[in-house]
């Protein structure tokens, strides 16, 4: 294991978490749909969880959570981005078009976030030094990361297809199917015309 690295990667994945929670946060106030807003409290509330359990693991690791990286940096102005983008779409005076761009911003984060711990998954199968820490951490996280973006990927469709006139399945099926692999993905969007 390239410790260096690791130490990077897991720096980003904090500051991805600490974004997600601004991202989330800014969703809410662009949300009309009653499902996905509950949903979104849901996964604002499971990301603050996600930024103490990374804390937990670089302190595990004898790191600091404080440093500031540049790879930290990055991922920080990218979800700077993804806030002002919705402060954009908001203040464009169209809730519904400004749902979707939330949808879309919340699945760009959780592209990152997704991405981040199934590194982490590769690194705790390792039985390098804190393999067990990071093995216990992504146990306790993985399935909640899938399930927030394959799901919001699910919801970010449907409200695009129904924003074209077309009839949609709201929650989406993946939300329905409770998916957390990308093959249940598959799946539940391949039925969603059984679910109309």
């Amino acid at each position: 294991m390239n410790m260096e690295q690791r130490d990077k990667l897991l720096y980003e994945a904090l500051e991805t978490e600490i974004g997600g929670v601004q991202v989330y946060a800014a969703a809410l106030t662009c949300v009309i749909n009653d499902d996905l807003k509950v949903e979104w409290e849901k996964y604002l509330e499971q990301t603050q969880k996600h930024v103490g359990i990374v804390q937990g693991v670089l302190e595990q690791l004898g790191l600091d959570p404080q440093l500031d990286t540049p790879g930290r940096m990055v991922v920080r102005n990218i979800g700077a981005s993804l806030v002002t983008t919705m402060e954009m779409a908001k203040a464009g005076g169209d809730p519904a078009a400004a749902q979707i761009v939330a949808a879309e911003c919340v699945v760009h984060a959780e592209t990152k976030d997704h991405m981040n711990w199934e590194l982490i998954g590769q690194l705790a199968k390792t039985g390098d030094e804190g393999s067990e820490i990071l093995k216990t951490a992504y146990d306790e996280v993985e399935d909640e990361e899938d399930e927030h973006l394959y799901h919001t990927m699910g919801w970010t469709r449907e409200l695009w297809i129904e924003s074209l006139g077309l009839p949609a399945v709201l929650p989406p099926p993946e939300e329905e199917k409770d998916v957390k692999t990308a093959i249940a993905a598959a799946k539940a969007r391949s039925q969603r015309a059984k679910m109309l």
